[in-house]
């Protein structure tokens, strides 16, 4: 089997080793995955609790928030907080997934002059906890479009702020390399916009962080939209606004059919909805139907 675009940029992060059970996993043409949750989404953001919850459920890991007071230093960098982190993981048998810098969406990346040393911070901690992959957040105040909103597809490009985010990345995406991490972009851009931003970096450290439920709400083509990005797609989220996952907008049939001819392989993070105030039921009854979508058995 030829070896892909996509399986030499999954060997920088993983290894030879990880290339070789990869391209076993390709030619068996299945999606290859494990399920985390969003620390936030669970309600125990910022908490190495968050991984005891998630293994209650039945969940492989936990995608936790990089944030604090958003002074000089991230919470993140304390090593006494990864260490009750590492021991979480070490008690539960469970992953951290990916590091989320929501702050971003408060304190953009692209002005906030603290910003450039909050990653590097967090590049370190991220490599310090096994995990490969930081979102980088940019909703909110980070937004890089002009229109109101959370969702903003149809407002213009902020030119400036793009500029200046793609010479931030520029700086950061080598000292990721470095520590064996990947940054992940996730904002209201389409992937286009988003491939052009990754173009210009032109860093294999730099990529794309999807979420189908983003997208879908902002009237994107999602299954294209994964097809497109292919390899520039480090993780992805799934959501669907109010929605338990299969009951709301996003096309899951479609999904999985694009997940699958790209062959991805790597974390699904559910950013879903609690139904009902019931934060273990709405989880376990989403990641349930992820594994029925892709045939997965527990």
């Amino acid at each position: 089997m030829a070896v892909t675009r996509r399986d030499f940029l999954k060997a920088g992060v993983w290894g030879m080793a990880g290339l070789a059970t990869l391209m076993h996993m390709k030619a068996h043409g299945a999606v290859t995955f494990k399920i985390s949750a969003c620390d936030w989404s669970l309600r125990v953001a910022n908490t190495p609790d968050s991984l005891a919850l998630a293994k209650d459920i039945g969940l492989d890991g936990v995608e936790i928030s990089a944030t604090g007071d958003v002074g000089e230093t991230m919470d993140i960098a304390d090593p006494a907080l990864r260490q009750a982190y590492k021991s979480a993981m070490e008690e539960t048998g469970l992953e951290i997934s990916s590091v989320a810098m929501g702050c971003l969406n408060n304190y953009p990346f692209a002005t906030d002059p603290r910003a450039p040393a909050w990653l590097e911070q967090t590049i370190e901690a991220t490599a310090d906890l096994g995990t490969k992959v930081i979102l980088l957040a940019f909703f909110g105040k980070g937004d890089l479009r002009d229109s109101g909103g959370l969702l903003r597809r149809g407002g213009g490009l902020k030119e400036a702020e793009v500029d200046a985010t793609v010479e931030r990345l520029i700086a950061a995406a080598p000292i990721a390399e470095e520590a064996g991490v990947i940054l992940g972009l996730e904002n209201t851009l389409s992937a286009e916009e988003n491939m052009a931003i990754v173009e210009r970096v032109g860093h294999p450290a730099v990529q794309v962080y999807y979420d189908i439920g983003n997208s879908t709400y902002n009237g994107y083509d999602v299954p294209a939209e994964i097809r497109q990005l292919d390899a520039l797609m480090c993780q992805i989220h799934f959501k669907d606004g109010g929605y338990a996952l299969g009951e709301g907008r996003v096309d899951m049939d479609a999904v999985a059919a694009a997940m699958r001819d790209i062959q991805y392989s790597g974390w699904i993070t559910l950013e879903t909805a609690v139904l009902n105030d019931n934060v273990e039921a709405s989880f376990r009854r989403n990641a349930a139907f992820i594994r029925t979508m892709f045939q997965q058995t527990q």
